[in-house]
This record gives C-alpha cells, sequence and structure tokens, in this order.
C-alpha cells in the first residue's frame, strides 16, 4: 500500500489527474465508488483502440451482451492512438465523463495503475482466465499484489515477405538478425520487378514498435532501473551498435524512413502494391495482406531473428490490456462485459484476427503461418521500462522524434546521450 501511495504521488504530479489515489480514495473502496448507478439495466461504454477489434468483434460484443443483459446496451468507442494519454486524464477523472472500461496500451498501463485510475478486479482472475492469462501482462497491472487491468491481446510481431521477390533477387530467408538487415539492402538494390520508388522493407521512423522489433534482437534496450535509480540504455555499447544498423537501414534498406504517420497506419498496403517486399507486423497484419498474394504463396512469414541462428529475437510484446474505471457509472454491468471478453467466443474471435488473445488457453485459434510461431515469438518479447513516467514522458512523439533524428543522419552517439539523460530527467521524479 506505501509503494502504491508513493507512485501515485509521483504520477498524480506528472499527469496532473484529479483521481481517487490523488486525494482519499483508497485502492480497497468499491470499484466505480461514487458512481451515479449500479442498476441493473444500463448503458456500458467501452473504449477501444484504433485497429484493435475488426468490425466484426465489435458487433459480436454488442450483439452478445445485448442478448445476455435484457436491456442494456455495450456502447464501443473507437479512440485513436494520438494523444490518448492527455484524453485519458481528462475523462477518468470525470465521473460525469469517464467511461466504464478502457483499452489501454501495455506501456502506457503503469501510469495509470499507480494513480488510482483504475478499479481493484484482482478478484476477477480466476473467472477470466486465471494462470492463462499473459503473465508479464498482469504483472504489469499489478501494484501492492491488487490487478487493476487484465490482458485483452498481445500483437506478436514478425516478418512478412514476398518468396517471389527473394527468389528473383537470390536472397535466402535470414536466420541471424544481420543477415536481416542484409537482405533488405541487397533486396531494395535488385528491385527485382524495376518497380520506381522500391524499397526493400518497410521501416519508418514514425512505427516506434516495429522500429523497436529491429533494435531489441541486436542488444538496445532504452532505460534499466539500477537500484532506486532509472539509468538510461541508449548510449552503450551495444545500444549504439544496433542504432548504428539501424541507420544504415534507414539509408539504404528502406525508402519509407521518413514517412508520415497517416502512411504508417495503413503500411500494409506498399506490400500489396508491390513497392516493398517486407513487412515488420502483428498477426492482424497478415489479415489486412491481399489474399491474391497468399493464394499465389507468394507470402512467406518468419520471425524477427537474433544474434543466434534459429533463435527469435525479442521483438516489442505490442498489445493492449483492459480495465475497468474507477469512476466507471455502471461497474457491475461493466464486470459482465469484462466476462464476456474473456469468454471463449470473443477470445477466438481475437485470435481470428490475428491477435494472441489475453487468455493464451485460446491462442491455437490464431490461423495461418504466423500462429504456429506466435507462442514462441510471445514468449521471447520484450517490453519497454515499466515506469508510471514512461508512457507520459516517452509517448509516440518523443519516441518518433527519437527514431526521426537517426533517421535524418544525425550523430547516432549525440542522439542517444540526449535521450539517456531525458530518461534520467523523466524516470527518477
Amino acid at each position: 500500500m506505501l509503494a502504491r501511495k508513493i507512485l501515485a504521488g509521483v504520477a498524480c504530479t506528472a499527469l496532473a489527474l484529479t483521481l481517487g489515489a490523488c486525494g482519499s480514495q483508497t485502492p480497497t473502496e468499491t470499484p466505480g465508488a461514487g458512481a451515479s448507478s449500479g442498476a441493473a439495466t444500463g448503458e456500458v461504454r467501452l473504449w477501444v483502440m484504433e485497429g484493435s477489434l475488426s468490425d466484426e468483434s465489435r458487433q459480436y460484443l454488442i450483439d452478445e451482451f445485448a442478448t445476455a443483459n435484457p436491456g442494456s446496451e455495450l456502447k464501443i468507442e473507437v479512440q485513436q492512438w494520438d494523444g490518448i494519454v492527455s484524453k485519458l486524464q481528462t475523462s477518468l477523472a470525470s465521473k460525469n465523463e469517464s467511461p466504464d472500461l478502457v483499452e489501454i496500451g501495455n506501456t502506457q498501463t503503469t501510469t495509470f495503475t499507480t494513480v488510482g485510475a483504475f478499479a481493484d478486479v484482482t478478484d476477477m482472475k480466476a473467472t477470466l482466465g486465471g494462470d492463462d492469462l499473459i503473465p508479464s501482462f498482469v504483472d504489469a497491472s499489478t501494484v501492492d499484489g491488487s490487478i487493476y487491468a487484465y490482458p485483452l491481446y498481445a500483437g506478436a510481431r514478425a516478418v512478412y515477405y514476398r518468396t517471389d521477390l527473394f527468389e528473383a533477387a537470390g536472397i535466402e530467408v535470414p536466420t541471424t538478425i544481420d543477415e536481416f538487415t542484409e537482405a533488405a539492402i541487397a533486396l531494395q538494390a535488385a528491385n527485382p520487378e524495376g518497380t520506381p520508388n522500391f524499397s526493400g522493407m518497410y521501416l519508418a521512423a514514425v512505427d516506434p514498435h516495429g522500429v523497436e522489433s529491429y533494435l531489441f534482437p541486436q542488444g538496445f534496450d532504452y532505460a534499466k532501473q539500477d537500484g532506486d535509480k532509472w539509468v538510461g540504455q541508449a548510449s552503450t555499447p551495444e545500444s549504439i551498435a544496433a542504432l548504428t544498423n539501424l541507420q544504415k537501414l534507414f539509408a539504404e534498406g528502406t525508402t519509407y524512413a521518413l514517412d508520415s504517420q497517416a502512411g504508417q497506419k495503413a503500411f500494409e498496403r506498399y506490400f500489396n502494391e508491390g513497392t516493398t517486399g517486407i513487412l515488420i507486423g502483428t498477426g492482424n497484419v497478415g489479415t489486412k495482406i491481399d489474399q491474391a498474394l497468399w493464394d499465389a504463396d507468394k507470402v512467406g512469414v518468419f520471425a524477427v531473428p537474433s544474434a543466434e541462428p534459429g533463435v527469435p529475437g525479442s521483438t516489442f510484446a505490442g498489445g493492449s490490456n483492459i480495465a475497468l474505471a474507477q469512476n466507471s457509472p455502471n461497474p457491475e454491468l461493466a464486470r459482465k462485459a469484462l466476462e464476456l471478453i474473456f469468454s471463449e467466443g470473443f477470445q477466438t474471435r481475437l485470435a481470428e484476427d490475428g491477435w494472441v488473445p489475453g487468455n493464451t488457453a485460446y491462442s491455437d485459434a490464431v490461423t495461418g503461418p504466423f500462429g504456429a510461431m506466435s507462442g514462441d515469438i510471445i514468449n521471447n518479447s520484450k517490453l519497454t521500462p515499466n515506469n508510471p513516467g514512461w508512457g507520459v514522458a516517452f509517448g509516440s512523439t518523443q519516441l518518433n522524434e527519437f527514431f526521426t533524428r537517426i533517421a535524418k543522419g544525425e550523430d547516432v552517439t549525440a542522439v542517444a546521450e540526449a535521450f539517456d539523460a531525458q530518461v534520467a530527467t523523466d524516470l527518477n521524479k
């Protein structure tokens, strides 16, 4: 409890949240305490993030909730990733504006679980999946032994590649991360079909999780905890070597290093159009690749390699948790919606959409070549620093700037040292 209160004080200052933990409310109070309604019927508002759930999956939840709870409605509101932290700060602090359930990225979870934004839902663990729930996600949502969010899905990342372009260019499937770098550069140089502005690989500075999935297998790290202090790791020898390789890949292996955020959001279209031959993407990206390419056996999948042949690299473990807001107007109905979200029917749908479901008991439902390797990828994956300030100080804007400086050819060591200085300032407040 003491640790939670200390963290709450730190995070409240950083976030300027007017939430329970910043005042007199304690984590042991009834979820949604002070809410206007705990009625048997009503509306449950669920915030989900852009690109997370397919239209069919959202409709499934709406229909099933209505059937199971006559007279009640599940309203799903899609939110944009850009600016979501600020929006959550405002909405979760308000008893009038707060949604009931919130999908939150795993890099932002710690920020909000430590300030009383979410209700204690420890008692639901067995009902929602128990030990089959992704352990690292549960750990990141646990404070002082209490659980404040559960894993919705994990976005295991692998490599999609054009088998026909590799064959035409005489390139073998890489088995190490160095071979992977060489393959992207070689493919761009070969441009087997003579495509204008052809890019060996899609890699953009505005896609930090894609970039991380290239850097982490090389030993790159953002920060580590040393006693009570967080210390930046971007300027260590291992990280500098990885960033140097990244700068080379930006210069010679991709034409999309400075792609816009709008372009990155639908980057699979470049693959479909034939203007790039390699993507690093989550399982659901495979569902967006043209079926004609799959049918023609022109698409292959392999795990991002590590330095050791045959061993998957430590890609970023993207994904989201789902939490019950402390200020939920309808906490009891929201709990029923949580039970639906973690039911076999919906968890299987998540897997069919290409995600590794929060309840790994249903991960076998991930289809296609990606599904067979998704478990190993998740087990070898890596998260960003588990610090309450990370989601605020190092959101997409700050990481985009960091990688954009590398992409523009700035001095790698100088950029890395500046980043480490920011870590020392912002993660130790």
